[in-house]
């Protein structure tokens, strides 16, 4: 706006007698002002507000003012947003008699203006007198729950009365249509966003932000423990994923002492064990006996009497299933320090922060199955070449307070990022860090300040041929690898063994499980970076990977493709000793019977696959070490098939040529029809079947 057109308006302001009477006139005249925007009405209305605090004489009061206001309201249902507050200001609406103002806005209400009804009551802080239900569904109901949040922002008990309102509505015997049926016609509603799913999430987002105890919403609260039921049975049943252990650690903290979650568990229990197993943990989460089927109930009375502990299920035991399909951690279990006291971590910290130290760094939290609240690091992992340190962080961060010295662990850790003479290795380090945040508030700024770090996240998109591994999806075992075990399989040879993962982490003492599995998260980072430094072109990335990676690396890890792509060799599937050049001559072609092949154990899916177009296949078990192919081809004069570190080992021990590399991350039929083009194996009809399968 113009000096000049100030300057006009605040004159003509000056020659009204009555300015308040003026403007309301100019509006109630004027359809300009309605407009979103600076309209000129906007200006006049802002410009009367600054000229009345230079004057302040103007401002009105008694019979007359109550008159202008009564005037004022009966247009603010058609004032956009911007100009509420200046009005309000204006006519001092705060000052007007409170039943007006809640007929004023009941009348909104009446004629299906729910947002504008809501906006002027959030203005004139109405909310007190005003019932919440009433005024928050026809908004919900349009999808306007940011509103609706806003609308309680200020009223701990209105929070209340909501929360429970919403969670009454979440009940497994309410009928939703109970409440959309009074606004069928209503206009933007829309029904796809007003469902239990939707207002589960709300209640959620409504719990966290208001820091409103979860016990008000009991079933809210209950249909989340029984999805987190669902996953974890899930996970044990039929993915195979977590130990009896861990399994067993979280349900009995899911369930806890609530009925209603007791007797969904026994629901699972008899729905994936036998009658024998659910008795047990029934038992073992102290389900009253009186609720319980009777087929349990007798199971139960006889694992009283003779003290007898089953296996709880008809599963398979996959606890005992060889550790050797997993990596392995390569230093003794001595060297693995649980550190709860600041005597111990001091003596660790010597250790890491020192210059030219390359430290492997993770993070573990209790998983929080989507319940309220960020996650807290429960565990810091730092892994040098000969030992690991796993720091119990809630003990160490209680007894610095304690002691009243509580900036002593973000002091360290600060020291430890903003160091470029140490080189912290990470995955995924951003999230690390939000949730170490989350833990230590004063870390804030850690992420700003990091020097030297190296996340293998951002390395692992350059990595050649990776992506989810599929090798062991015809086992029927488990799901395929992903993330940084991918990446250790790729890279190392083997996965990593993820069934601790989800542990309950806050829980001490840790079991033994969940101390390797928290150092073999950390240590192979290490193992990861030293093979990719020494040996980058195997893997697809620059000859100068140690410099590009921390000489280069970003401070701000959070983007997936921080590093320029480095010019990428041909697919790990053509890596052979002795790579045939371009000038060479392929080789002779040859029929399946004349090719025999011993398939490293990573590769059975492939194995199956050539047996069955006529190859002379030998299968690694899952417990034999790598080493047994190159015995094998040596004896038989085979070839080995293998992927990943393997490959970079057992191609030494053979003849040239007589190692191939296959792209882990393909299917069996795209690994096979490498492998008969690399070798120009040609199958005949006649060829397919013709071993025993």
């Amino acid at each position: 706006v113009s000096r000049q057109l100030k300057e006009e308006i605040r004159r003509g302001f000056a020659r009204l007698e009555d300015p308040l009477a003026g403007l309301l006139a100019m509006l109630e005249s004027s359809s300009d002002w309605k407009g979103k925007g600076h309209s000129l009405g906007y200006c006049i209305i802002t410009e009367l507000q600054l000229w009345i605090k230079a004057h302040p004489a103007v401002p009105q009061s008694g019979t007359k003012l109550k008159k202008l206001q009564a005037r004022v309201l009966g247009i603010l249902s058609q004032c956009p947003a911007n100009l509420l507050d200046p009005l309000i200001s204006i006519y001092q609406l705060h000052t007007a008699d409170r039943n007006y103002l809640l007929e004023t806005v009941s009348h909104l209400y009446l004629q299906g203006n729910y947002k504008e009804a809501a906006i002027l009551s959030i203005k004139l802080k109405l909310q007190p007198d005003q019932d919440v239900e009433k005024m928050c569904t026809p908004l919900l109901l349009q999808d306007k729950a940011n509103l609706v949040e806003d609308y309680v922002a200020e009223y701990p008990e209105l929070q209340r009365k909501l929360l429970q309102t919403l969670d009454t509505w979440c009940g497994p015997s309410f009928n939703i249509r109970d409440i959309t049926r009074p606004y069928q016609g209503l206009s933007r509603y829309k029904p796809e966003k007003f469902n239990r799913r939707v207002l589960s999430k709300l209640v959620f987002r409504l719990l966290e932000r208001f820091n409103v105890d979860p016990a008000l919403c009991p079933n809210v609260i209950n249909q989340r423990h029984l999805r987190t039921l669902n996953y974890l049975f899930y996970k044990r049943f039929v993915e195979k994923t977590m130990t009896e252990e861990n399994w067993g650690d979280h349900i009995q903290s899911t369930v806890g002492e609530n009925r209603w979650l007791q007797g969904q568990l026994v629901q699972l229990l008899l729905r994936h064990c036998d009658a024998r197993g659910a008795a047990r943990w029934a038992q073992h989460c102290r389900v009253p006996p009186e609720t319980l089927p009777r087929a349990v109930a007798e199971e139960l009375q006889r694992l009283h009497v003779h003290h007898r502990v089953k296996e709880v299920t008809k599963a398979d035991n996959y606890e005992s299933s060889q550790k050797k399909d997993y990596y392995q951690l390569p230093i003794p279990r001595e060297n693995i320090h649980f550190l709860q006291t600041w005597e111990e971590t001091l003596q660790c910290w010597e250790k890491v922060l020192q210059p030219g130290q390359v430290v492997g760094v993770d993070m573990e939290w209790k998983p929080s199955f989507g319940m309220v609240g960020k996650p807290r690091v429960a565990l810091l992992q730092l892994a040098l070449k000969d030992e690991v340190f796993l720091l119990d962080l809630p003990q160490l961060l209680q007894q610095a307070e304690a002691e009243g010295e509580k900036e002593k662990l973000p002091h360290f850790i600060q020291m430890l990022y903003s160091d470029a003479a140490i080189t912290k290795l990470g995955y995924g380090m951003s999230g690390d860090l939000s949730s170490l945040v989350a833990t230590c508030s004063a870390l804030k700024d850690t992420e700003k300040q990091m020097q030297g770090v190296v996340d293998l996240l951002a390395v692992d998109k350059q990595v050649d041929g990776l992506s989810p591994e599929r090798g062991h999806e015809e086992k029927g075992v488990r799901p395929p690898e992903k993330g940084l075990s991918l990446l250790v399989q790729h890279v190392l040879g083997k996965p990593l063994d993820k069934r601790e993962q989800l542990s309950n982490w806050e829980k001490r003492p840790l079991r033994e499980e969940q101390i390797l599995y928290a150092a073999s998260d950390a240590y192979c980072l290490l193992e990861i970076y030293e093979r990719l430094c020494k040996d980058p072109e195997s893997f697809g990335l620059g000859s100068d990977l140690a410099e590009s990676l921390v000489g280069k690396q970003s401070k701000k890890p959070r983007a997936k493709k921080q590093l320029n792509k480095q010019e990428v060799p041909p697919p790990s599937g053509q890596e052979c000793q002795g790579p045939r050049t371009e000038a060479s001559c392929p080789p002779a072609p040859i029929s399946p019977q004349e090719f025999s092949v011993v398939c490293d154990n990573m590769l059975q899916g492939l194995g199956r696959y050539l047996r069955c177009l006529g190859v002379d296949v030998r299968l690694l078990d899952n417990e034999d070490d790598h080493r047994k192919a190159a015995e094998i081809a040596r004896q038989e004069g085979r070839v080995i098939l293998t992927s990943g570190f393997p490959y970079q080992t057992l191609r030494s021990q053979v003849g040239e040529g007589r190692c191939f590399s296959v792209n882990c991350s393909e299917k069996a039929k795209e690994q096979a029809l490498q492998v008969l083009r690399h070798f120009n194996v040609q199958v005949s009809r006649s060829d397919i079947f013709s071993r025993c399968q």
